[in-house]
């Protein structure tokens, strides 16, 4: 977003506004919950509108998925520099003007350039 006077005043307006319903919100949200006054949530209300999970099945979850992220294998193999691959060809997924970038970046990589300024 651009920061111009109006979107920097709606901003803060919004800020105002989020800062003036946060203590209608909260009791709206407990009364939803139907939460006694000691804190506790009744659970049994919670279960009719939303399946209950517990933690510890959310915690194994997470770890089972990091290992086999962490042992696959990939098929082809890409520079990180140049995105080439092993046959010399760019990805399809990579923009034919980025393709054009990166390739005039690697050939003009090695010359000088004129400092600017001088005109003779």
């Amino acid at each position: 977003m651009a920061k111009s006077t109006r979107s920097k005043w709606k901003r803060a307006m919004r800020a105002e506004k989020r800062k003036k319903n946060a203590p209608k919100e909260l009791a709206r949200l407990k009364k939803i919950l139907g939460m006694d006054r000691s804190g506790d949530i009744n659970m049994n209300a919670v279960e009719e509108i939303a399946t209950v999970v517990p933690s510890e099945k959310l915690q194994q979850k997470p770890a089972a998925e990091e290992d086999n992220a962490s042992t696959m294998d990939m098929d082809k193999k890409m520079n990180k520099k140049t995105f080439l691959n092993e046959h010399g060809q760019y990805p399809l997924w990579m923009h034919p003007r980025q393709r054009k970038k990166i390739k005039h970046q690697l050939k003009n990589k090695g010359k000088s350039k004129r400092p600017k300024g001088l005109a003779w």
